[in-house]
């Protein structure tokens, strides 16, 4: 079983970041979701990206945003080749020391939820921002390792996402009070952040709200509650949405029957498969497959 679900070491290693060139790595990146926040920042060619059902065309000098949790993938959009700059963060540590602003990942939290943020930045939106320069500054740091390598990462990540928000503000964003809910407290956020884990590695099974409300040590109704304003939307809704990723990602990267596919995806049937995926998609699985298959030749 593919797990959308990828490891990351929060405690050992908050930091990652590198370049990725596909003429020398495994592309496409395939969806997949983890605890770090990430950004890509485009170099050379273009690329789909798919974040959380929508779809982005970035290309050189783009910036794109993943929130901690969100599903997304990464799919060439020409022959040509196509590099980007990675990092990946944990935004629980980064800190800024204030009376009065809130933390980053409280923020960043809250954009997630509100609708209002867009993960999406255009190169010109970004003019005279020094965003290839951080991201260059940050993967040399993190490869050497020198002392205070961590300080400087932390510096540079924290100028570049202050800039972000700046950029959320402009569109509306407001940050100056944020509610418990929205920075997590009195959530039970450790379970809830957990059980999204527990649901990629089990979608393929038969899964009850109730039972996973028991894992948690939440009752149903809180638990529903809590899930829903953390993750802004129902948990079976949730539950929905990962099988339906997973029965993209067998019908773009394998010849697997529609009713291979609903079994290994999890659907009771093919027809509920194919029931589901139309209303998500607003197509059928097949004609999705073939749209896809002619789209890269």
């Amino acid at each position: 079983m593919n797990f959308l679900y990828e490891n990351c070491d929060l405690l050992n290693a908050p930091y990652e970041a590198f370049l990725f060139d596909t003429a020398k790595l495994s592309f496409p990146v395939r969806s997949h979701w983890h605890y770090f926040t990430e950004m890509i920042y485009i170099i050379e060619g273009t690329a789909f990206v798919e974040s959380n059902e929508r779809e982005f065309y970035v290309s050189t000098g783009d910036l794109m945003l993943f929130h901690a949790r969100d599903i997304h993938a990464i799919y060439a959009a020409s022959h040509r080749a196509l590099r980007f700059l990675v990092l990946k963060f944990d935004c629980n540590r980064l800190s800024v020391k204030s009376n009065y602003t809130p933390k980053l990942s409280d923020i960043l939290h809250y954009a997630r939820l509100s609708g209002q943020a867009d993960v999406f930045f255009p190169s010109d939106r970004l003019h005279g921002l020094p965003v290839r320069d951080t991201f260059e500054l940050c993967i040399r740091e993190i490869n050497q390792k020198e002392y205070g390598y961590d300080v400087r990462v932390h510096a540079q990540l924290c100028s570049l996402l202050v800039e972000i928000i700046r950029i959320w503000q402009k569109d509306g964003l407001t940050v100056g009070e944020l509610s418990p809910i929205h920075i997590g407290r009195g959530t039970s956020e450790h379970d809830i952040e957990t059980i999204t884990e527990y649901i990629d590695a089990h979608s393929h099974e038969s899964i009850k709200v109730e039972a996973l409300a028991a894992i948690c040590h939440m009752s149903y109704s809180h638990f529903a509650k809590c899930f829903k304003e953390f993750y802004g939307r129902s948990c079976k809704e949730y539950i929905e949405f990962i099988r339906i990723e997973k029965g993209e990602e067998l019908l773009l990267f394998t010849d697997s029957s529609l009713s291979e596919i609903s079994q290994e995806s999890g659907f009771s049937d093919c027809s509920h498969f194919i029931r589901t995926f139309r209303k998500w998609k607003g197509t059928t699985p097949h004609q999705y497959r073939i749209q896809q298959r002619r789209k890269s030749l």
